[in-house]
């Protein structure tokens, strides 16, 4: 699945596989992309977690009613809550929202639950997104990503940089916010 498909500008992320984002706008990353798909999207924060998507911070993005929000207790059960839905196919996107960097093992289990949910699904293969702290650093995942705010005055804008891939190489780009909540990227 490529992000900012028109522009051919090699964002891209494997569908039926687990993608890592860090940063601090990490989560407008999972809204981008999530606005790049069709369906409801599953987001997994834990319970305890002060900070949560809101709805006038998710309209510019997408249809916040689109969104399915899970609040498990402890942070074991936000990956294994991430492994039942890609493993059913149901929803497109599974984003998890996660306070540390799980290990190796949990990381491959995702991905063969979101295969298993590839065969199951109707439409395209689930995708999985690991929001996690820092510059990010969970073992396993297809894709590294890291996106930073870089606004204007006149424009919201971030910079993209994907620091890690089994297919590409690392590389930068800076992402702008249109009038119409179009968003394009910039080499």
């Amino acid at each position: 699945m490529a992000l900012f498909q028109k522009q051919n500008l090699d964002i891209r992320l494997d569908l039926g596989r687990v993608h890592e984002c860090a940063g601090r706008a990490r989560r407008s990353f999972a809204l981008m992309l999530a606005a790049q798909l069709s369906g409801p999207i599953l987001w997994i924060t834990p319970q305890y977690e002060t900070q949560r998507p809101n709805p006038d911070g998710i309209r510019p993005f997408l249809d916040p009613a689109r969104l399915l929000f899970a609040t498990p207790q402890r942070p074991v059960d936000s990956l294994w809550c991430m492994e039942e839905a890609l493993r059913s196919g149901v929803v497109p996107l599974v984003v998890a929202d996660l306070n540390d960097y799980p290990a190796l093992t949990p990381v491959r289990r995702l991905h063969l639950a979101a295969e298993t949910g590839a065969r199951y699904s109707a439409k395209a293969p689930p995708l999985g997104l690991l929001l996690t702290p820092d510059k990010g650093g969970a073992a396993g995942v297809e894709t590294r990503w890291l996106l930073q705010p870089d606004s204007t005055e006149e424009q919201p804008g971030w910079q993209l940089k994907r620091l890690r891939a089994r297919r590409a190489p690392p590389r930068a780009w800076h992402i702008a916010q249109t009038p119409d909540y179009c968003f394009t990227a910039m080499i």
